[in-house]
């Protein structure tokens, strides 16, 4: 609905491509917001050996 609207306004002459990665776009962005608070696993680095349960 968007990408109709935005075409439908003469916005310039963004081609429509461009709207098509529109979702996309969005999804990375997001992931990236909300990965600035995101700590990694403590045991990230540590090797596994069975014997130390």
């Amino acid at each position: 609905a968007l990408q109709l609207r935005m075409q439908a306004s003469g916005l310039g002459h963004i081609p429509y491509e461009a709207f098509l990665m529109l979702p996309f776009i969005f999804t990375i962005v997001a992931m990236a917001v909300m990965s600035r608070n995101a700590v990694a696993p403590s045991a990230l680095l540590k090797p596994f050996r069975r014997e130390e349960r």
